[in-house]
């Protein structure tokens, strides 16, 4: 098993240099190959109206007349060992991991991803709580009630959960559950250590619509799988043992299904992790998401590409614990 988890932690890093390769790429060698001009890029790191004189020290400063190559070596040093921006009136050190630095907010990249990152964490875990419970719950009893009424309109309403997206439901709940029922707070993130009740209200309703996303998915696999597992060998020869239905059911049936729900569940984690737009945006929750689509907006290439890195690290470190997790819960895995 150790053996297993080096070679994989080898191979994340080797998997997040290439990704950084081709990020790198899309942003800078892409943007030269379309006709952009190194005035250009320099103006996406130079703020409103910048002149002539703030556009060549920019240029020189990140070498963008230099090969691409050159560049590249830049960027991955200062994510290693650190770097040193000038604004012009200062310098500013940036320390390893430093993922560059942003002239439109005059901050370093990675102190404004670290600021968002607990929102965006919060956000997360609270859906993937809620989803997991109810997707598997409702997946497993459908399956077990398969052809009737609970096993129908519980699959109804996961086909309409797959169906709408978090914009309409969020929305929906919003104008309903917030402001017309008052069932709910205003969606407005509070700390967790500042206060945890107002943490939990305040998230309650943007978990609840992200969750209602997923949970759908996760119910329909989770009926799928069970239906295919329950009528395995392996099962029946538990059930002839005189084995509990409970045990049958959640020991045997279940666990061998989570399998694939766990290599899914990885995927999704590691993408929500590094920026629920969507959810973010609809409940103007300013976490990693939303870092990254005010970057965009601004052309702040820094920041985009900075949040884009750090998307993908959650994305390699969540399929990471999921392959360790393999063996853990099923069995028949075993790491060699």
């Amino acid at each position: 098993m150790v053996a297993f988890i080096v070679r994989r932690l080898l191979g994340a890093v080797g998997l997040l240099l290439i990704i950084s390769a081709v990020t790198f790429a899309i942003f800078f060698l892409v943007p030269r190959a379309a006709g952009v001009t190194a005035d250009d890029l320099a103006a996406r790191y130079a703020g409103k109206t910048p002149d002539a004189a703030t556009l060549t020290a920019i240029k020189e400063r990140f070498g963008l007349d230099e090969p691409i190559t050159t560049q590249y070596g830049k960027f991955v040093k200062a994510i290693v060992a650190g770097d040193t921006y000038d604004t012009g009136t200062e310098k500013i050190d940036c320390p390893a991991p430093c993922l560059g630095y942003s002239f439109r907010t005059n901050q370093p990249v990675l102190d404004q991803i670290i600021d968002r990152l607990p929102i965006t964490m919060s956000i997360t875990a609270g859906a993937a709580v809620l989803w997991l419970l109810a997707g598997i719950s409702i997946g497993v009893l459908s399956a077990l009630r398969r052809g009737t009424l609970f096993d129908r309109a519980a699959m109804a309403v996961a086909l309409a959960g797959v169906s709408l997206p978090v914009f309409f439901t969020g929305l929906l709940g919003l104008a309903f559950v917030v402001h017309k029922w008052h069932l709910l707070p205003e969606v407005n993130y509070v700390g967790l250590t500042e206060n945890p009740a107002k943490w939990f209200a305040s998230l309650l309703l943007p978990w609840i619509a992200l969750a209602f996303l997923y949970a759908a998915l996760y119910a329909r696999l989770t009926r799928a799988g069970m239906l295919e597992t329950m009528n395995e060998d392996f099962i029946r020869t538990a059930r002839a043992k005189g084995l509990p239905e409970k045990t049958v059911v959640v020991k045997h049936g279940l666990r061998a299904t989570l399998t694939p729900i766990l290599t899914i569940f990885g995927l999704d984690l590691g993408v929500l992790l590094g920026g629920a737009i969507i959810t973010e945006k609809t409940f103007s929750l300013p976490g990693l998401g939303q870092l990254a689509l005010d970057g965009i907006n601004q052309s702040d290439l820094p920041v985009v590409l900075g949040a884009t890195l750090f998307a993908a690290l959650f994305i390699v470190l969540a399929n990471l614990v999921v392959d360790v997790l393999y063996g853990v819960i099923d069995p028949r895995v075993r790491h060699s």
